[in-house]
């Protein structure tokens, strides 16, 4: 184990801090303060001899990638960090990605903390990987053999990485498709620049496409532009096809005034902001340039207040929003385990016993930024009834409610309407499940398409060894299992590409998650 007594002498966790509020709302840069070389070091290791190497460490269990933690927080202890890097990669392509965005479960299962705040494991994870990049510690590994089969994966997103990176390595011949300007996915212009720069993302690339990976960005698979491709003829061209499109098709508000101008979902206000700080162009799907969506100026109402509502708020005060309000219908969690709650709160929440993943309130960033601004307000238990409009069709108020959880829904509470101006809506109430009807051709989610693929209610039905409906056909990721976390996303890509790599040879050395492989898929 790391130090015997680090738990005992350093009860305290200890991670980077953030910029100020007013330095960060003038940027879209990383939120945290710079740290690295000595100072990072100097941080790091002393948390990492607070790890006690339990006996059973349910941190491993709880991590879908069944990252080894006891034994990186050791080597990091003893100052081997290139080692640490090593180990750590055995089980997770990109801990730099989940470092950043992962809601870590590993700590939330942490031995120590049933008696202290747990060990930074996603710190730890984050500076292995930060320090690795910097002394050069990564480096492309190419594949030892080549088979001269060929796998096409559609989408670039933290699955389709990883499978093109982990089936490239077993010496299939990898192409990446991607609809973008650039591979990433939703991390590139999904998540805003101030929780994760692209730069992050880019060199990881350089690596991927170092060990021979191929990207074919600006080609949607079903699209009709030029350098579009039908999904047909992808299949005949490639063995083996894996689907990695995520969860895109958001779920819509059912209410009146939803058609008034000004209200549009949290997915397209978000990539439009992001593909302004890199400098790229605002257009359609037909590649006709637009004014991009912008709350400059204007009232703000963001419906959803999860992880996408919070880059909502966050984008927002950075363009210059007058006033921000964000609507959760589900009570407020208590802060602890434990904690003080309302009583609608303990109803809801339940009891949360160490070692399960609670809810608790954790505020963001970017709920930082409105509070101490001033230009934000978060409403507890709270839903939008309907829209009013203008007589030119624009979205001018919305009516709020209070809510209560009856019969296992939110129900407006009759009396607590209220009206609050509004120029500018953004809907951010989770996602259906995967775009198909383009890829596939026709048909919709929970049906069957054309390509008589079959459909599960939220995500592309598939077996135990993630094949679809259709022979040589893979689907991971969101698209596979629904709406869910980057730690899964690359779990699951990693599984696929065992899975895919087994199907096109008979067998695999490819290693798989344990949580993955041993817990029944959703289907």
């Amino acid at each position: 184990m790391a130090d015997p007594r680090g738990f005992i002498k350093i009860t305290e966790r200890d991670i980077p801090g953030e910029r100020s509020v007013n330095e960060r709302l003038s940027d879209y840069c990383d939120v945290h303060e710079k740290i690295e070389g000595r100072p990072q070091i100097d941080k790091t290791e002393p948390q990492a001899s607070r790890c006690m190497d339990c006996g059973v460490p349910f941190c491993h269990f709880s991590c879908p990638l069944g990252n080894i933690i006891p034994e990186f927080n050791d080597l990091v202890w003893n100052r081997k960090w290139r080692e640490a890097y090593h180990r750590l990669s055995l089980t997770n392509n990109f801990p730099e990605f989940t470092g950043r965005l992962c809601p870590a479960l590993c700590e939330q299962g942490c031995v120590l903390g049933s008696i202290n705040p747990a060990v930074t494991i996603k710190n730890i994870e984050l500076a292995i990987s930060d320090i690795a990049f910097r002394r050069e510690y990564v480096h492309p590994i190419p594949a030892e053999k080549v088979t001269g089969k060929t796998v096409a994966i559609i989408g670039s997103g933290p699955a389709g990485l990883t499978a093109a990176q982990q089936l490239t390595r077993a010496g299939h011949t990898v192409v990446v498709f991607e609809k973008d300007k650039k591979p990433g996915g939703l991390m590139r212009y999904g998540i805003p620049n101030f929780k994760m720069e692209k730069k992050i993302i880019d060199r990881r690339i350089y690596q991927i496409e170092a060990e021979g990976v191929r990207f074919r960005c600006g080609v949607k698979i079903g699209g009709n532009g030029k350098n579009d491709l039908s999904f047909e003829e992808l299949r005949q061209r490639f063995d083996a096809v894996l689907i990695a499109t995520g969860s895109s098709v958001p779920n819509d508000l059912k209410m009146e005034g939803r058609e008034l101008n000004g209200i549009h979902f949290a997915m397209d206000f978000l990539p439009d902001a992001t593909r302004a700080v890199l400098g790229e162009e605002i257009v359609n799907e037909d590649g006709a340039k637009r004014e991009m969506l912008s709350a400059q100026g204007k009232n703000v109402l963001i419906i959803g207040g999860g992880d996408t509502g919070s880059d909502c708020l966050g984008t927002s005060l950075r363009q210059g929003a007058k006033m921000v309000t964000t609507l959760q219908v589900m009570p407020q969690p208590p802060k602890e385990r434990d904690g003080e709650a309302s009583d609608s709160a303990r109803r809801f929440y339940g009891k949360q016993p160490w070692p399960t993943y609670p809810s608790l309130y954790t505020p963001s960033s970017s709920i930082e930024e409105g509070e101490e601004t001033g230009k934000s307000s978060y409403l507890w238990e709270t839903t939008a009834t309907k829209f009013v409009g203008d007589e030119q069709g624009n979205d001018r108020a919305a009516v709020l409610a209070n809510v209560e959880f009856k019969d296992g829904k939110f129900l407006p509470i009759e009396g607590t309407e209220r009206e609050i101006p509004v120029d500018l809506v953004l809907i951010s109430v989770g996602f259906k499940g995967p775009e198909t009807e383009t890829l596939f051709g026709g048909g919709k989610l929970g049906s069957d398409h054309a390509l008589e693929v079959k459909m599960g209610p939220r995500a592309i039905a598939r077996d135990d060894n993630f094949q679809t409906s259709l022979e040589n056909v893979f689907v991971a990721g969101d698209a596979g299992r629904g709406q869910s976390l980057i730690v899964w996303a690359i779990a699951e890509g990693r599984s696929a590409a065992a899975a895919i790599d087994r199907h096109l040879e008979g067998e695999t050395e490819l290693p798989e998650p344990i949580l993955v492989s041993t817990v029944a898929l959703r289907k």
